[in-house]
């Protein structure tokens, strides 16, 4: 009997439809020097202006606008005049150019670390890295942080090593877990800094605690608190005066700092270990120098200014304030993440689709598995160029979808 693989793939796509889960891709293009604008394309309409239809971006994770900087812009183009486009292949044939040198310099001195190696993107940094961990180290145990980004999940998963899950900033239940492991077992405990789906902040300084007493490695991921978090950018375990505990940072080039790539922070041998190991790594084309180069630029900046990341705190303070006072269901959120609970995937979807196509609003419906069924969520990010009259725009439309979809307010 020949199976029907066609079958099989529609199959599996309508039942993610009929949950409501199908991710649609928004045709945008962002709109340079008038950030948070851009234009939305849909299929079957024709638009005789080529930017497409206005709409403003509330879910970009571009949080500082570092994609749009000036500086950012400048330097990217004097690469790829002085270069090129693409950096040649790996790093081990012809793809290190100097300015993947730099770049790691610039952000082992972000950290403190005595050294750093660039990755594609952060899902890679996390996979590559964790995975390749638990081969380095023969009977590591891994705790694991249950809400942890699915890159951390699979990079545990691919190193095949024990693991152990805690229960979210529960450090009672980590100590649990810590006390009942062998105590001669190398260990590390796996945590990020801001959970960019709850915009809550992990207990560094409770978490290094633990590490210290049960002789454990600390492995924070802070891409959602690089460059908008702590002294010069540095994140959230820098804010909390406990970077220098910290054994490896992991961090993204992309989000704050605007461009795209990840990397990790650590000592000199643990980076040499993840350089000489990880097939992530090893097997990878580099990031282009223009990327590169534009990476550099923003770092350097942010590392200089506090402009930026004071304005991302205000501006989401407000944002939150205005949403609260309209009754809408504001999750509790102690960062720059604003989340609104719906609750139901369909409606979380139907929701987001009457945003964009009613209002010109573009939010991204948060559902599972990037969060826990039932808690299905919108997710608004606001940033510097978010103006007090771009938000009194969107808390009217949310007001007024909320209320055609009669959803619950706020208790």
């Amino acid at each position: 009997m020949t199976c029907s693989y066609r079958s099989s793939f529609q199959e599996a796509l309508a039942a993610l439809k009929r949950e409501g889960r199908y991710r649609v891709f928004a045709d945008i293009l962002r709109e340079c020097g008038a950030y948070p604008k851009a234009g939305l394309f849909t299929n079957g309409i024709t638009y005789t202006d080529s930017k497409g239809w206005p709409i403003t971006v509330w879910c970009s994770n571009d949080y500082l606008n570092m994609g749009q900087s000036p500086k950012v812009l400048e330097a990217m183009h004097q690469a790829i005049d002085a270069v090129g486009a693409g950096s040649g292949g790996t790093r081990n044939i012809s793809g290190n150019t100097h300015y993947h040198v730099e770049l790691e310099r610039e952000l082992a001195d972000l950290h403190g670390k005595e050294s750093a190696l660039l990755f594609t993107s952060g899902f890679v940094s996390n996979d590559a890295t964790l995975s390749t961990l638990a081969k380095v180290l023969p009977g590591l145990i891994i705790f694991s942080d249950e809400l942890n980004h699915a890159s951390m999940i699979e990079g545990i998963r691919h190193g095949g090593t024990a693991k152990y899950v805690f229960r979210h900033n529960d450090m009672a239940h980590l100590e649990e877990l810590l006390q009942a492991a062998n105590p001669a077992a190398p260990k590390l405990i796996a945590f990020e800094s801001v959970y960019s789906m709850e915009g809550e902040f992990s207990p560094t300084e409770a978490i290094c605690d633990l590490a210290k007493k049960y002789g454990a490695l600390t492995y924070i991921d802070e891409v959602h608190s690089v460059g908008m978090y702590g002294p010069r950018g540095a994140g959230v375990a820098a804010r909390d005066g406990t970077m220098g505990r910290i054994d490896i940072v992991e961090g993204t080039l992309a989000k704050a700092f605007g461009v795209m790539g990840g990397y990790i922070a650590a000592s000199a041998e643990l980076v040499d270990c993840i350089r000489s190991f990880a097939p992530g790594f090893i097997f990878t084309t580099s990031i282009a120098p223009v990327i590169a180069a534009g990476a550099l630029a923003s770092i350097r900046h942010l590392k200089s200014s506090d402009a930026e990341r004071e304005a991302l705190v205000e501006r989401a303070a407000t944002l939150k304030k205005k949403m609260a006072a309209a009754g809408l269901p504001l999750m509790e959120s102690h960062s720059h993440i604003v989340p609104l609970m719906v609750g139901d995937a369909a409606l979380c979807k139907r929701v987001s689709d009457s945003l964009l196509n009613d209002h010109g609003i573009y939010v991204q419906p948060i559902n599972y598995p990037t969060v826990p069924r039932g808690t299905e969520r919108l997710r608004f990010t606001p940033s510097p160029a978010h103006t007090d009259a771009m938000m009194d725009t969107l808390v009217s439309a949310l007001v007024a979808v909320w209320d055609a979809h009669k959803l619950a307010r706020a208790a």
